[in-house]
């Protein structure tokens, strides 16, 4: 069983949903990456979400295009995010997962990337522009690397397609919750919970089912645990405490911790779940 796999079952058995915590990689300079990430880690996410920069990112928002070019601007390169990704993990046990557009694995080489990945004890990665119909080279290299390929799905999915997405995605499906780009919500919309109990039908028993955009408060992922889902993805969030603190470090790294605390806390709180892995 894969570091993925494994995390999930273990917070299933405890009862808990997961936390998985992205932060752009890089932002606001690289050498601050692993400690933004031992205190998200401290506060207790379960997953780690590193976001590589990229130029256009079409599937964020603002808050987090904003985080790409100060990346961007400070001289990250995808090279420097994975090797921070095994800094990260000589320190802390949980998986680490990359968010990458296509063009920085595409211009690597699948091969190259895959390989530096394993090498930096890389557990997954999430390529929101690759289809799943044009995936089987990337995911042939890295399953050869023993890197999961995480698929994502969204409001628009068909079921037919969303069956082929669940056949192929390995550690968890990323449902997107919402159409649009990623950002803060004050409110989850309603609709939500309906996508989760569709999605659910194909994702139960076969792979956990984890929810973003748009998450950024505790009432949000409890609502989402208890709605069947099996983990609750939080990025903007995160990255606006980034954003806000560039000048003051530690106020950054101690509000990320207690911002990560109490949205575990709920994922715990939540009750009457039903879980993917079931």
């Amino acid at each position: 069983m894969r570091e993925i796999s494994r995390a999930f079952q273990g917070l299933k058995e405890k009862g808990e949903g997961a936390l998985i915590g992205y932060v752009m990689a890089g932002d606001p300079e690289p050498q601050l990456t692993a400690s933004i990430a031992e205190a998200l880690v401290k506060g207790g996410v379960d997953i780690l979400e590193l976001g590589i920069p990229f130029s256009d990112p079409i599937a964020d928002g603002s808050t987090i295009q904003a985080a790409n070019t100060r990346a961007l601007k400070a001289g990250t390169t995808p090279k420097m995010v994975l090797e921070t990704a095994s800094a990260i993990k000589r320190k802390c046990t949980v998986p680490v997962v990359i968010l990458t557009y296509y063009n920085p694995v595409f211009r690597m080489g699948l091969d190259n990337f895959f390989s530096l990945a394993n090498s930096c004890r890389v557990d997954g990665v999430v390529v929101p522009d690759l289809s799943v119909e044009e995936a089987g080279t990337y995911k042939k290299a890295a399953e050869k690397c023993a890197v999961d390929t995480i698929f994502l799905a969204a409001p628009s999915t068909s079921n037919e397609r969303l069956q082929k997405i669940v056949a192929c995605t390995s550690g968890f499906l990323y449902l997107v919750s919402h159409f649009g780009v990623t950002g803060e919500k004050e409110k989850m919309e309603e609709n939500t919970v309906q996508l989760i109990e569709r999605v659910l039908h194909y994702t139960q028993g076969r792979v956990p089912l984890a929810v973003g955009f748009g998450i950024s408060k505790p009432e949000h992922a409890q609502r989402i645990i208890q709605a069947g889902a099996d983990g609750v993805i939080v990025g903007s969030a995160f990255v606006s405490i980034v954003q806000k603190n560039q000048s003051n470090v530690g106020r950054m790294l101690d509000e990320i911790c207690e911002t990560a605390r109490k949205l575990k806390k709920a994922t715990k709180q939540a009750t009457g779940r039903t879980s993917g892995l079931k």
